[in-house]
């Protein structure tokens, strides 16, 4: 009785990666192509509010809305926003003030400035310290 258990349990696992490998092409570029439209979404809504918002709002609007998602995903849509955001908005005064400059090697303080904003606004996770990263490149253009 146990042999038969282990080998349906076998049996079981084996088909199921042979249903995933089957499956991966349609799956994959069905995902991709997704992930890209919700890009494309993400980009044109940032556009179209930068039209009638400044910097800081628009800063706000994706911190406020990447707050209620999660995922990989969730930070690349919200970064695509923020960058087409903020080539419409109106600048915001002291905007860019105490933002650290950006560079590649993360600094104790850039991590601390970020980990900060992100706590201050009641948002956990890498994603939100990502966006902020955004905001320290943006200003270090300036």
């Amino acid at each position: 009785m146990l042999k038969k258990i282990i080998w349906s349990i076998l049996f079981l696992i084996v088909a199921g990666i042979f249903i995933a490998w089957l499956t991966q092409d349609k799956w994959l570029p069905g995902w991709n192509q997704e992930l890209a439209q919700q890009s494309q979404d993400f980009t044109q809504r940032g556009s179209t509010f930068g039209e009638t918002a400044d910097q800081q709002a628009c800063l706000e609007e994706a911190l406020t809305s990447f707050n209620r998602c999660s995922g990989f995903a969730c930070t690349i849509s919200h970064g695509k926003f923020l960058k087409a955001c903020w080539q419409q908005a109106i600048p915001s005064e002291g905007f860019c003030n105490e933002v650290p400059a950006f560079n590649e090697e993360l600094s104790e303080d850039d991590k601390s400035w970020a980990r900060h904003a992100c706590w201050g606004r009641d948002i956990r996770g890498e994603g939100c310290r990502l966006l902020m990263r955004q905001q320290q490149l943006f200003c270090s253009k300036q």
